[in-house]
């Protein structure tokens, strides 16, 4: 098990400067959640730490080794489920034990074990096109779980759900965490999800993205939430009147 630490990262992308000097830790075993205003560059940093892009400045550590650059650590959820139309929901789940190598009869082996977990069981030969968004997701996370299970990154995987359905899936989410313990960094742009579902949280401010501000929890439901809310949109419209982006 180990964390992830981000160090002094900056970035541009098309001559647009996007990161700022961007620092922050996910411990082992915790939650982080990025929350900012969308096009602030959150989903840039995560290409960065899963190795996808370079930063112009800075480094990526997990646990203590440099893995700046690097793919093939860190699992990775993007907002849409990736899932392959022409697979099951079994074969899709698969995929990253078949490119580890893993044989076939040893990944189905594997993979049904966390099913019931995942909310999958009895739904493995179905096709994508058969399931529901929340069960796309489903399948999705479990297919990021089997490829890393100690460090996932997640980018706004619930933001196409319905209110309701997305709501179960927090609390899904929540619980499963609880269970199997993976270190995440989550990136979401609404308040409520963040509060609801982080250890801490790190607000980020318009495009280019610095940390401005650094919350941990534990979070209640109450009083203390709707404090934190008006802090956060205060700090948010703050940083909107200093840069004139207003897009959150």
């Amino acid at each position: 098990m180990a964390g992830i630490k981000v160090c002094d990262v900056s970035k541009s992308l098309d001559q647009v400067f996007t990161l700022s000097n961007i620092s922050l830790n996910v411990n082992c075993h915790e939650f982080a959640v990025i929350l900012g205003p969308s096009g602030c560059g959150k989903s840039t940093l995560l290409n960065i730490i899963s190795g996808l892009i370079e930063p112009d400045q800075g480094r990526i550590e997990i646990g203590s080794e440099d893995w700046t650059g690097r793919t093939g650590r860190i699992s990775y959820m993007q907002q849409k489920d990736l899932l392959l139309p022409s697979l099951n929901v079994l074969d899709n789940v698969c995929i990253p034990l078949l490119l580890k190598g893993i044989g076939k009869r040893q990944a189905h082996i594997t993979a049904r074990a966390c099913l019931k977990d995942f909310g999958l069981e009895g739904f493995e030969k179905y096709y994508p096109r058969q399931l529901s968004g929340g069960m796309r997701q489903r399948a999705a996370l479990l297919r990021t779980y089997l490829f890393t299970s100690d460090i996932m990154l997640m980018d706004e995987p619930f933001a196409g759900l319905d209110a309701i359905t997305r709501r179960k899936m927090q609390m899904w989410l929540k619980d499963l965490c609880k269970t199997y313990r993976p270190s995440v960094l989550f990136v979401t742009h609404d308040i409520n999800e963040a509060l609801f579902l982080a250890d801490s949280i790190y607000v980020f401010s318009p495009r280019p993205a610095q940390v401005s501000l650094y919350i941990k929890g534990p979070f209640s439901s109450g009083a203390q939430n709707e404090e934190l809310k008006r802090d956060i949109l205060a700090m948010l419209e703050a940083d909107e009147h200093k840069t004139g982006f207003n897009h959150f």
